[in-house]
């Protein structure tokens, strides 16, 4: 199956709008967006509400969010995704889509198998379940990301982003609200096989997206030059860019200043007086709208001035919205302008995402896309999986909500910094042998 040529607005060297929406494969990329963000809130606040309601205690509810590992160590069998034919998949659909099917089969199986668990009789069977949900779904990201990467021209990238983070966050919705709203009429073993069923819209996506066009894989290779090949060379070859070293800093400290907001936003809204239904309204309906317009208008700035200014753009913006929090910590008790303060951070922050996506995945090369995301997205979350780890600590020594704020802010600023020197010096611009390159038609050249 072939996708059909975009229409010369959405695929000229210098075009970028909003008619890039309606291509079929910006439009393709949306659902895998949606079948990745899907399980998300099914590991985690979805699942704290279940076990909640069946009394487990707050120890193994704050084990269960050990799950989130898979997705942190994933580059480690990225390259197998990237490289190891499956038996039959591979052959009809494709490397790609044969392997995203595989992971999203699993995935409902893992679904289904937590759907089929009893918390308060069998905490362990919940817990073997939920491990392979999550492994099950960091798997299906690889292949995802790599599809939506190798489906795409260079210049779909940045609209291309946008329209994966705004599949992704409605997925969140259907998993979060949705679930819950659906635990009020029904058993949890009930939502989760439905939330089950409904990685089918995922995979009926696979199944029609076209196969992105792929270096014919060498039969019969030794084991340690498909070593060589699948795990050495990506990131050897990663290695051979201009500031390459500097490019992998950019990545870990970029949202660094808007992790630490965000990781003490709950605790600041409490004590400052906010009940949880303010909360609850302002910072999960509210939040989410705003992140979902500003993912539209991230990429499609990016795609009008170039990734590097929006990025650069949107980053801006992410700092000013952080330190709104300062202004609202000095301000007496206001719905109306929590609302505001956090709906426009959570747009720039929309924004900010849809740019970083985008200039990730221009990062990748051709052959080795699953492995090069997987070790680029991983990294993207070192902060929140280590670094926000201080941001305790910090409020605490600091007890002056207004200058905690400000600091945390101020830590996007070494990144921005960092953008504008790797901007003037380093390989961080499209290379003619990156996944994305394009011609004036929209078909992409297969790699020799």
């Amino acid at each position: 199956m072939t996708a059909p040529s975009a229409p010369p607005s959405a695929t000229g060297p210098a075009a970028a709008g909003w008619t890039q929406w309606l291509d079929r494969r910006v439009l393709t990329v949306l659902f895998l967006g949606f079948a990745s963000g899907l399980p998300y809130f099914l590991l985690f606040s979805t699942l704290s509400a279940w076990l909640t309601e069946v009394h487990v205690s707050r120890t193994a509810i704050g084990l269960f969010a050990m799950v989130r590992s898979p997705f942190t160590f994933k580059p480690l069998w990225a390259p197998l995704i990237d490289r190891l034919p499956l038996p039959v998949l591979t052959r009809v659909l494709g490397q790609r889509r044969g392997w995203a099917l595989a992971t999203q089969a699993a995935l409902m199986l893992a679904l289904l198998a937590m759907a089929s668990s009893d918390p308060a009789a069998n905490l362990y069977w919940l817990a073997v379940a939920t491990v392979a949900t999550s492994f099950a779904s960091a798997s299906q990201d690889i292949v995802l990301d790599a599809l939506r990467i190798e489906l795409l021209p260079e210049t779909l990238q940045a609209p291309g982003a946008s329209a994966y983070l705004v599949g992704y966050r409605l997925g969140m919705i259907v998993a979060g609200a949705g679930a819950l709203y659906l635990s009020t009429l029904m058993p949890w073993s009930t939502v989760y096989t439905v939330m089950a069923a409904l990685v089918a819209i995922g995979m009926v996506a696979v199944v029609l997206a076209p196969e992105p066009a792929r270096p014919p894989a060498p039969p019969h290779q030794r084991f340690d030059v498909w070593v060589q090949e699948a795990v050495v060379a990506p990131f050897t070859h990663f290695a051979t860019r201009r500031g390459w070293l500097a490019i992998l800093v950019f990545v870990a400290i970029y949202k660094l200043g808007d992790v630490y907001v965000n990781v003490m936003a709950t605790n600041f809204y409490l004590s400052e007086g906010y009940t949880k239904v303010e909360i609850a309204a302002v910072t999960k309906m509210l939040s989410m709208a705003c992140a979902i317009a500003g993912a539209v208008i991230g990429g499609t700035l990016a795609a009008r001035i170039g990734q590097v200014r929006g990025l650069f753009l949107c980053g801006t913006c992410m700092i000013i919205t952080n330190l709104m929090y300062a202004v609202l910590a000095t301000q007496p008790h206001s719905v109306v302008l929590l609302g505001l303060v956090v709906g426009l951070e959570f747009f720039a922050g929309g924004m900010s995402a849809a740019a970083f996506t985008a200039f990730l995945s221009r990062l990748c090369d051709a052959g080795f896309t699953a492995t090069q995301y997987a070790l680029l997205s991983s990294l993207a979350t070192l902060p929140l999986d280590i670094l926000s780890g201080g941001t305790g600590w910090l409020a605490d020594h600091l007890n002056s909500w207004p200058l905690y704020f400000t600091v945390s802010a101020s830590l996007g600023v070494p990144g921005l910094l960092l953008l504008a020197w790797l901007a003037r010096t380093a390989d961080i611009h499209h290379r003619p042998d990156d996944i994305g390159a394009a011609d004036q038609d929209g078909s992409r050249p297969v790699p020799a």
